[in-house]
Parts: C-alpha cells; sequence; structure tokens
C-alpha cells in the first residue's frame, strides 16, 4: 500500500511531552468526551503548535500549500471544489477534500478508510505528489533550520529535535480540537426549546430514510457504504482509488464503498460525494429520492423503503432540518 512505510514511522522511537505543558481542556459534548490516544494527549502548547503548522505553507515543497490550503475555516474545513487543483503540482485531485470536523471519534480516515488514526493519516497530504509533495527528510531539515520552530518543539516535547512523528502528533493534537457541536439543532436540543414545524417534519423524513447511515449525533455510522452514484466500478488505476473501501481490505464485498460522511454543515460544504459530483443538496437529493435505485449495486439499505414518495415539500422540509445542523460558529474567522 502506498502509505504503509509512513506508517511504520509512527511505530518507530518514542517521544514524550513537557511534563510543566498544560492539559488541554476540551469542552463538554452532547456525544460524550472527546477521545484522544494515550501516547498523544492534547496539551495546551502542542494544540497552539499544531494550529501553526497546519496553516503554514512550509510544510510543502513549494512552501506555497498548507493544510489549510485545501480545508479552509469558513468551509467547516472543507474548500468548496470538486477535485482541488490548488496543491503543488497544479493537478486535479482524483477525491474532494473531506470537511474536518469532529474526527476523534472516527474510526478511520480518508474516504476509504485508509489510515485509522489522524496521526498516521497527517503523511498522505504531507507526502502526495500532488498535494503538498513534501519529502519527510526535507521537512525535518526545513524545520529544524527554522528560527522559532525548535523551541516551540522543546516547549512540547521536552526537546528542540523535530521528528516526523512529532510533526504528525502535533497536527493531530490541533485537527481533534475541531468540534462542531454548536448548530441551532444543538443548541434547541440542549435548551429544550422545539424546532421550527418545518424543521420538526424534515426531522421526520430524516429518521425515516436517511438515520440509518447518517446516525443522530455524528450524524454518520462511521462506516462505508455503496449509495448508488456509479452502476459499476471498472478502473483500476491509481492504486484502485475508484474502489472505494476495497482497495483497502480487498474484500469483493467492499467494491465501490465509501466512507459516509456527516450531514453536520451541509450549508457550508458543498459540492458532495467522494468526488464532489453534486454541486447542491437539490442533486443530492435527486439521486436519493429517484436515481439510485436504478442501480442494482446500491447498498441494501437503501432499497428497503420506495424514496420516491417522498414529495417535493417533504424535500424542503428536509432541507430546513438539514440546515439546522450548521453551525456558524464554527466557521467564524
Amino acid at each position: 500500500m502506498r502509505y504503509t512505510w509512513i506508517i511504520i514511522i509512527l511505530l518507530l522511537g518514542s517521544c514524550s511531552q513537557e511534563a510543566g505543558d498544560t492539559p488541554y481542556l476540551f469542552p463538554s459534548t452532547p456525544i460524550g468526551e472527546v477521545p484522544q490516544p494515550e501516547h498523544n494527549r492534547a496539551t495546551e502548547k502542542g494544540v497552539a503548535l499544531g494550529k501553526r503548522l497546519f496553516f503554514d505553507p512550509k510544510l510543502s515543497s513549494t512552501n506555497t500549500v498548507s493544510c489549510a490550503t485545501c480545508h479552509h475555516t469558513d468551509k467547516a474545513f472543507s474548500d468548496g471544489l470538486a477535485l482541488t487543483t490548488v496543491g503543488v503540482s497544479g493537478k486535479a485531485l482524483l477525491r474532494h477534500s473531506p470537511a474536518l470536523f469532529n474526527l476523534a471519534w472516527y474510526e478511520g480516515l480518508f474516504w476509504d478508510g485508509g489510515s485509522k488514526n489522524i496521526e498516521a493519516q497527517v503523511f498522505g497530504p504531507l507526502t502526495h505528489v500532488d498535494e503538498m509533495g513534501m519529502d519527510l527528510r526535507e521537512l525535518v531539515k526545513k524545520l529544524q533550520a527554522d528560527s522559532e520552530y525548535p523551541t516551540l518543539f522543546k516547549e512540547v516535547w521536552g526537546s528542540d529535535t523535530i521528528t516526523t512523528q512529532r510533526v504528525a502528533r502535533t497536527l493531530a493534537q490541533y485537527e481533534r480540537t475541531l468540534l462542531s457541536f454548536n448548530s441551532e439543532y444543538d443548541q434547541k436540543k440542549k435548551n429544550g426549546a422545539p424546532l421550527s414545524p418545518l424543521e420538526l417534519e424534515g426531522q421526520a423524513i430524516y429518521t425515516q430514510y436517511c438515520a440509518a447511515c447518517h446516525t443522530e449525533g455524528l450524524f454518520t455510522d462511521l462506516g462505508y457504504h455503496v449509495n448508488g452514484i456509479d452502476t459499476g466500478v471498472v478502473d483500476r488505476s491509481n492504486e484502485l482509488i475508484y474502489w472505494g473501501r476495497y482497495r483497502i481490505t480487498n474484500d469483493s464485498n467492499d467494491i465501490g464503498k465509501f466512507k459516509t460522511m456527516s450531514l453536520r454543515n451541509l450549508g457550508f460544504t458543498a459540492p458532495y460525494m467522494h468526488d464532489g459530483r453534486f454541486a447542491d443538496l437539490d442533486e443530492v437529493f435527486a439521486h436519493y429520492f429517484r436515481d439510485h435505485r436504478k442501480n442494482p449495486l446500491a447498498d441494501p439499505t437503501l432499497k428497503k423503503q420506495d424514496y420516491s414518495l417522498v414529495a417535493a415539500q417533504q424535500k424542503k422540509a428536509l432541507k430546513a432540518f438539514l440546515m439546522s445542523l450548521n453551525d456558524s460558529s464554527f466557521v467564524a474567522p
């Protein structure tokens, strides 16, 4: 697998955090405590350094592309493009840049779950020739030669020696703080206030037709499904990237499966799907309430009910409910 050798780096060596650094205090969430690994507990200085790294284009081979180049704060850390072309090569990527929030609960990263944790995921975009194109040895040299980074790393890790492992863990600390649980829906649920009549109607449609894969709370089941947007998968190029989850598991039952993304913040994260093919929610609705039934490969969950019975007014109500899941505070500058 393309990134296997990179992930091995995470298993080599050890590094302890500075004993005097204050643990980062995560806010409470409606689904419980924010998960974090024991070997990489977030600290205030660690999160601050991770944020600095996330927005620093020095992490790319051309000093022009940062993590934030494809993950904009005003778009819930997505980029608004179907397939971005703003990486170091200028070539269009083969998958849509996903939004980044509530990642601490995800059991797999990337659209196919190819990375099991944020620390390992970091190396994918860092080293990809079309994204940030960075040689990890050169990255360490570049950061080590910086006038400020060695001191900042020492404050977090107790040593001014910068390693790829420490870069990954520091970025992961910041990304775990990207929490989005302050939408209108969340606020009303917390305060015991009702949604509007239209939103309530939409919530009923969501519960009947969407909740099986978009479980309330995170509004994703964290699983992988064939949602019927393709009638078959035959292109074996680019390391089977079009085959979805199959390229990771080598299980024929996973051909064409992609991660179920959250329904939160849809008002900020268009276009939709793993390749950004649907420009807006109307196109998404057209697929789920009509077109997917033409695909014999679609997930059995989608075939249990006749989605074509959903009327135009019900789609309007569903959209109203989905918009209640937008967290404006999360995308504030």
